[in-house]
């Protein structure tokens, strides 16, 4: 399979969050359909989930430093979490 991209792998991290019943930022559409394509995720009634799959490439990679937080810390505007703005 081929490596996806940082949305790709973005949107499906917060699958995995949603799956854990973590409340979750939007997904963009383009990237989850891709992950669809694959078979690492699907659509159900209540939206996107992760598949077994996703959930077994995601464990697979394992998780660096920087990827150890969570995918819905959400910063506005490009702002830090002490609101500064990030460069």
């Amino acid at each position: 399979m081929d490596s996806l991209t940082e949305g790709q792998l973005r949107a499906l991290r917060n699958l995995a969050e949603k799956h854990t019943g973590s409340v979750t930022a939007f997904l963009n559409i383009a990237d989850v359909q891709h992950l669809t394509e694959l078979g690492l995720a699907s659509r159900s009634r209540q939206g996107w989930d992760i598949t077994a799959a996703g959930a077994a490439y995601l464990s697979g990679l394992g998780r660096s430093t920087s990827e150890s937080a969570s995918v819905t810390d959400l910063r506005p505007g490009g702002q830090g979490a002490d609101g500064d703005e990030e460069r």
